[in-house]
C-alpha cells in the first residue's frame, strides 16, 4: 500500500529473474467469510469520515464497488455499508504493521505477539458487513514464518471473517550493499524469492499486492514481470490473485485516464486476477483522488464506474473460468517485453484457437471452464497503457468446431465468419475481451 521508489539495486534485478519453485505447503486459509468469491470483487482503499454519509456511500455502491480496504470501525458507516451491500477489511482491530524499507524486519513477533491479538479479539464486536481483518501491509519475508502463525490465528479468532495481507510490488527497493541478514523493503535478494516464501510460510489462499504502473512512469515490462509471478505462484500453489492497481495520481496535473484505468485492470485479468482494487477512494496518498477532501466527486468518479461497470459485466463469466496460462502477442519490434521473462508471438495457437492475432499487441489469458469442457481467453488489447493515441483494429482467429462468442465490456460483439472460418470483429485499445468456445 505504501509508495516505494525504485532504487539502482533494484534495477540490475529487473534484467534477470529467478524460475519460480513454490509448492503448495500445508493446508491454505480458505475461509471466504462474508465475500463472495464467486463474483469478481471490486475494492477500494479509504473511505475517508467526510465521505461516510448515505448519499456517499450510495455513490460508493453505485460506483461498482464492493468493498474498501482501510476501513475503521465506524458502526453507522458500516450500517450503511450493509444497507447498500458493501464490505469492510478493518484495520486497528488488530495491531497494525507495514514492512517499510525493512528497518523493522523481524520485529514483527516481539511488538504484535499473539497475546495482543487474543485480546484485541475478545473486545471486537461483530458487525455484517465487516468481511476482513486486516493484519498488516507489505511486510518483509523475514516476518512470513511469523505471519503466517497470526494469520491462522486472526481467522481462528474472527470466525466470520478472513485475515488480509498486502505484499510489496516488484519495484520495491532492494537490500543496501553489504547488508546480512538480508533486508532492503522484501527481505531477500529477488522478488521471485519473495512470493515463494510467502508461499511456503503464509496459509492464505491468495497473494495480495499493489503496483502503481503510473506511480513514476514505469516500464510496462516491470508490470508484466509482476503479474507473471504472482500468476504463475498462484497456478503453482491453487491461490487466488488479488492486485492493487490506481485511481489517482502522484503528479496533482495528471489525471488517471478511462483507458489507462482499462489497461491496468484487463491486463490483470489476463494473468487470472480474481479481485481489482483501486487506489485510492478518498484521500490516502497522492492526488486526484475519486472524492476530494471536500466530500465532492472529482472526473475519477464517472470513469471509474464506467470501467467497474465493465468489470463487473465482463466478470460474470469471467469467474467461470481459471487462468491457466498467459501469452503476449504481437511485441514484435518492441522493446515493451526486455526484463519482464515474457516473449512475444506472433500469432496465438492453442488446442482450441488458432491464428489469433490484431496487427497490435495483445495479453493473452487462457482459461479454462471451472465446470464443463469449455475454453476461454481473455484479451487485454495492450497497444496503448498511457492512453496516447487510441486505435480500432481487427481481431481475427479460427476455432474450427467451435460456438464462440465475444464478451466486451459493453456487451457481446458482432462478429463475421467467412467461408475459411476466419472470425473477426472490430476491438478498440486497452479494451477487455473475454472469448469463449464451446
Amino acid at each position: 500500500m505504501k509508495k516505494t521508489i525504485l532504487t539502482k539495486a533494484l534495477a540490475a534485478l529487473l534484467l534477470g529473474t529467478v524460475a519460480l519453485t513454490a509448492s503448495a505447503q500445508g493446508k491454505y486459509a480458505t475461509k471466504a467469510g462474508r465475500m463472495d468469491r464467486g463474483n469478481l470483487n471490486i475494492g477500494v482503499y479509504h473511505l475517508r469520515p467526510y465521505a461516510r454519509t448515505e448519499a456517499h456511500v450510495k455513490d460508493l455502491a453505485d460506483c461498482g464497488v464492493n468493498f474498501v480496504i482501510c476501513m475503521d470501525n465506524d458502526r453507522p458507516a458500516l450500517d450503511l455499508f450493509q444497507k447498500y451491500g458493501v464490505g469492510a477489511i478493518l484495520s486497528g482491530i488488530v495491531p497494525g504493521w507495514w514492512g517499510g524499507m525493512g528497518d523493522n524486519a523481524g520485529t514483527l513477533k516481539d511488538v504484535n505477539p499473539i497475546s495482543v491479538y487474543e485480546d484485541r479479539a475478545a473486545k471486537f464486536k461483530d458487525h455484517p458487513a465487516v468481511w476482513g481483518i486486516d493484519i498488516g501491509d507489505e511486510p518483509s519475508c523475514i516476518d512470513f514464518p511469523y505471519y503466517g502463525e497470526v494469520l491462522a490465528k486472526v481467522e481462528e479468532l474472527f470466525p466470520n471473517q478472513f485475515a488480509f495481507i498486502n505484499l510489496h510490488p516488484y519495484y520495491a527497493p532492494g537490500p543496501r550493499e553489504g547488508e546480512y541478514p538480508v533486508k532492503g523493503a522484501l527481505g531477500t535478494f529477488s522478488y521471485e524469492d519473495y512470493i515463494e516464501r510467502y508461499c511456503k510460510y503464509i496459509p492464505a489462499d491468495y497473494i495480495s499486492y499493489d503496483f502503481y504502473l503510473y506511480q513514476n512512469n514505469f516500464g510496462i515490462n516491470i508490470d508484466l514481470a509482476n503479474m507473471r509471478i504472482i500468476a504463475d505462484a498462484c497456478l503453482a500453489t491453487g491461490r487466488e490473485m488479488w492486485t492493487t492497481v490506481q485511481v489517482n495520481s502522484v503528479d496533482p496535473k495528471l489525471w488517471i485516464s478511462e483507458n489507462m484505468l482499462r489497461f491496468q485492470a484487463f491486463s490483470a485479468l489476463a494473468y487470472g486476477a480474481r479481485s481489482i482494487t483501486w487506489a485510492c477512494y478518498t484521500a490516502g496518498w497522492w492526488e486526484n483522488q475519486v472524492v476530494d477532501n471536500n466530500g465532492e466527486k472529482t472526473q475519477q468518479y464517472d470513469k471509474l464506474k464506467k470501467v467497474n461497470a465493465e468489470l463487473h459485466l465482463l466478470g460474470k463469466q469471467y469467474m467461470k473460468h481459471i487462468r491457466k496460462s498467459t501469452t503476449c502477442v504481437g511485441f514484435e519490434g518492441t522493446k515493451v517485453l526486455e526484463g519482464s521473462g515474457e516473449k512475444s508471438v506472433k500469432v496465438y495457437e492453442d488446442d482450441v484457437f488458432s491464428g489469433l492475432s490484431a496487427g497490435c499487441p495483445l495479453i493473452v489469458g487462457r482459461m479454462d471452464a471451472i465446470d464443463g469442457p469449455g475454453k476461454a481467453l481473455f484479451i487485454c488489447v495492450a497497444d496503448d497503457p498511457f492512453d496516447k493515441a487510441p486505435k480500432q483494429y481487427k481481431l481475427r482467429f479460427k476455432a474450427p468446431g467451435k460456438e464462440v462468442s465475444v464478451l466486451g465490456g459493453d456487451g457481446y460483439l458482432p462478429m463475421s465468419r467467412n467461408a475459411e472460418g476466419w472470425i473477426e470483429c472490430e476491438i478498440s485499445s486497452n479494451q477487455g475481451l473475454l472469448i469463449e468456445a464451446l
